[in-house]
């Protein structure tokens, strides 16, 4: 059986109160033992994902007794027969919760990988259980213990450049990105050439990477050539791509969203033939180029219906990133009113510096799974000019100063940016690698 990909984490409680000088105990002796750039995991390592019993379901692995899976949903049904309460979001406790509260002046955290980095720079936050940033007098509830990243870079980052990027430099980013602890790592999309020239070497970049250890590998597939053409290359995963809006689904896949769903049913119905596992990516969750302001219910109706058909996990993606955390709350609530928000999973775009922002706003709401892009690869092809999806580096520097975990060694995704960004000849996009390469070639000169 295939591995599914949900993981469900447990929600943070809060860490015990300490003195000012036991706290600041703790910090030096984390300063003398956690890596700087590490994932700050003691001893955790990467589970294998329960096996697929079926689309839809509960995540579990699927006993001899048990019903059969879930079948397809090819109803076609209009999203006015949905019917939700959207209310304004208060976050419930979870039960046996507590909040996490404490003082920002009681957290020093970070050591480093070398003498170098303890000497010149001690503030790296650090995801170790000992170490939890502290927000001075405001309260972070109900936040996930730990976090799935999906890494869309290989595919998702690289399909805008104009410059073919050579399938050895993808190979080599995609095995990169897998050595760091991500467990999902997006590798191509069978498309059509035509539409997508960069990805035309997808069955050969699939072909590179189809036996590489401890990671899933999922890949777009538009339709039932793409699926077929994707299985015959290895993929044990696949993914399939709607739009909340009717105008960027015309514009991007030249059919309508009923349409667009039918192909996708297809599509899920021959992955489930095989016990393959389908994620679903709604795009346009918030703003559309072609319709401007996306209504919340769209985004549910579409979600719904992704999940309805078997995706295992249904991703809403910032396509354009306008959201703001005002914008992607009434999002979030309307999905998670017909979806389980443990099957949702957030694609931001940092086109206006929101992505960070509206990750947290997320997290707070039950979202466990972040997709982001090694170096922020990605532009947005609707605001020239403008960066498109937000930074691995930054969204796992995030979650470290958090006390949430990911599994991924900061350092390894840094060493992964730099190499794609030496072959594309470009600065990183991500603030924290930025930073962090400069705080390492100024100790190294000490």
């Amino acid at each position: 059986m295939l591995a599914a990909s949900t993981r469900v984490c447990s929600r943070l409680a809060s860490p015990h109160a300490s003195s000012p000088a036991a706290a600041a105990a703790a910090a030096a002796a984390a300063l003398a033992s956690s890596p700087v750039l590490g994932s700050g995991m003691s001893g955790l390592e990467r589970q294998p994902a329960p096996t697929v019993a079926g689309f839809g379901d509960t995540g579990r692995s699927r006993g001899a007794d048990d019903p059969p899976p879930r079948s397809c949903n090819s109803s076609g049904e209009s999203r006015e027969g949905y019917q939700w309460n959207i209310l304004p979001y208060q976050r419930q406790p979870m039960p046996h919760q507590r909040k996490v509260t404490a003082g920002l002046n009681h957290h020093v955290s970070g050591a480093s990988c070398s003498s170098l980095y303890q000497q010149s720079y001690r503030y790296f936050s650090s995801s170790s259980d000992q170490e939890r940033i502290q927000a001075g007098n405001k309260l972070i509830l109900d936040l996930p213990r730990c976090v799935k990243i999906v890494e869309v870079g290989p595919r998702d980052g690289l399909q805008n450049e104009k410059d073919t990027v050579p399938t050895p430099v993808k190979v080599e980013l995609i095995r990169r990105l897998a050595a760091s602890g991500l467990s999902v790592v997006e590798a191509t999309s069978f498309v059509s050439p035509k539409w997508v020239p960069q990805l035309a070497d997808a069955k050969d970049v699939m072909e590179a990477v189809r036996n590489v250890e401890g990671v899933r590998l999922p890949v777009l597939t538009p339709n039932i050539k793409g699926f077929e053409a994707a299985i015959a290359a290895g993929a044990k995963e696949i993914a399939v791509f709607a739009s909340a809006s009717e105008g960027f689904s015309k514009s991007n896949i030249n059919c309508t969203i009923k349409e667009s769903l039918a192909r996708y049913n297809d599509v899920a119905l021959a992955a489930k033939e095989k016990e393959i596992p389908v994620r679903g990516y709604v795009s346009c969750v918030v703003g559309c180029p072609v319709d401007g302001p996306v209504p919340p219910s769209n985004v549910a109706y579409v979600a719904k219906e992704l999940y309805d058909m078997g995706c295992y996990e249904v991703s809403l993606g910032d396509t354009i990133g306008v959201g703001t955390p005002g914008t992607v709350v009434p999002m979030l609530e309307a999905a998670m009113s017909v979806v389980p928000v443990e099957k949702l999973a957030v694609h931001f775009h940092d086109t206006y510096g929101q992505s960070l922002s509206n990750i947290l706003i997320s997290l707070q709401m039950g979202i466990s799974v972040v997709d982001s892009s090694v170096a922020g690869l990605g532009g947005c092809p609707y605001a020239k000019g403008a960066s498109g999806n937000v930074a691995t580096e930054d969204v796992v520097y995030m979650l470290n100063g958090l006390g949430i975990r990911t599994g991924v060694d900061l350092g390894k995704v840094m060493a992964a940016g730099e190499f794609i960004c030496k072959h594309l000849g470009r600065q990183s996009g991500s603030k924290a690698a930025t930073a962090l390469s400069k705080v390492t070639a100024k100790a190294s000169k000490l």
